[in-house]
């Protein structure tokens, strides 16, 4: 139903009967963004575009999904954001369908989307999520809708999950991780009023490995205004599937 891609920041799900390729946060346009705080680096554009497409025939995927924060600006993107964000769209809707779950650095998609061939496989949901069949998606800015919340999975992007891990010699470094564990009714049940929740909340990692993310074993707060409260015991898992244990005593 959701189930990671092993070894990649991406994951497959079953949506109303199509198998989808999932991913969160591509971020098209990060290293625009980088030269402003005076980081300096060449466009990986073609490399992540090239992934996703190698992504999608290696999974036989029939829906592209993109999790949230498809661009990296909050309002139009620029130049090379959009071109970027074109060449990609194009080369993706060639093959299946997309569709993108709004976040929080997608307000001008819609001129993207009006302006490439076959827009019209392009759909784009509000910024609550939207259900598909046994799966619920949003991007996790906002709450999400209580119809996605009785879904069986709600996959969420967002947070860009890391953990921080240290060796015997007091090395560390960064990994990019999953999160899954128990919807927790309550906090969800305090902002909409009675939901039937009963199912699994799944975090994202963020696709783009340029981007800094939230450190959950590192006493870092998390930016989605639902969590931690909303998951109960999550576990934490490497994209090689390494399981971590509960994410707060890896």
């Amino acid at each position: 139903m959701f189930e990671p891609v092993p070894g990649e920041p991406a994951a497959v799900a079953t949506l109303d009967g199509d198998r989808a390729l999932v991913v969160a946060d591509y971020h098209a346009g990060l290293e625009v963004a980088l030269r402003y705080d005076g980081v300096e680096l060449r466009s990986r554009a073609e490399e992540r575009r090239e992934a996703v497409l190698d992504l999608l025939s290696r999974t036989d995927a029939e829906r592209a999904v993109f999790l949230g924060d498809l661009g990296n600006a909050i309002g139009a993107p620029g130049r090379e954001e959009r071109r970027e964000l074109e060449r990609l769209l194009s080369a993706v809707v060639a093959r299946v369908p997309v569709t993108v779950v709004r976040g929080n650095h997608d307000g001008g998609l819609e001129d993207v989307i009006d302006a490439i061939d076959a827009a019209h496989s392009v759909e784009t949901t509000p910024s609550c999520g939207a259900r598909f069949g046994r799966v619920g998606l949003v991007h996790g800015h906002t709450w999400p809708g209580p119809d996605v919340l009785r879904a069986d999975v709600v996959a969420m992007g967002h947070e860009h999950p890391m953990v921080r891990l240290e060796d015997e010699v007091g090395g560390s470094r960064a990994e990019r991780a999953w999160l899954r564990g128990r919807l927790n009714p309550a906090p969800f049940e305090a902002f909409h009023g009675s939901v039937e929740i009963d199912g699994e909340l799944v975090v994202c990692p963020a696709f783009n490995d340029l981007l800094g993310g939230t450190w959950t074993n590192a006493g870092q707060g998390f930016l989605a205004p639902f969590l931690p409260e909303g998951m109960d015991g999550a576990q934490a898992y490497l994209l090689d599937g390494t399981r971590l244990g509960e994410y707060t005593r890896v």
